[in-house]
């Protein structure tokens, strides 16, 4: 077994409802983006990384929803997606302001 596997408690992910699960997907992908330093942007390439990162991370947060559409989604479910889909799409807005600035 993989080194990185051998420490995931397969029994408890099993127990997990499905609301539970995505949950804990979008917790997931909110820690990526939290990492995500949009100040640090000097070039080109660094802004297209932070484009297709937040654009991988939004598409990220509609598979989850479609993923367990079929499940009763709960409320804060619901809410979680919301406020993930707002920053990303701010924070996207912030990195086109950038194209205004001259980027090594």
């Amino acid at each position: 077994m993989f080194g990185a596997f051998s420490s995931i408690d397969y029994h408890s992910i099993r127990t997990q409802t499905p609301a539970d699960a995505a949950a804990k997907r979008l917790d997931g992908i909110g820690h990526v983006l939290s990492d995500l330093d949009l100040s640090a942007i000097q070039t080109q390439g660094d802004m297209t990384r932070a484009l297709w990162t937040l654009d991988a991370a939004a598409k990220c947060v509609r598979a989850v929803l479609v993923e367990f559409r079929a499940q009763p989604a709960t409320e804060q479910l619901v809410r979680k997606s919301r406020a993930l889909i707002d920053l990303i799409e701010q924070a996207r807005d912030e990195v086109l302001n950038y194209r205004g600035t001259v980027l090594i």
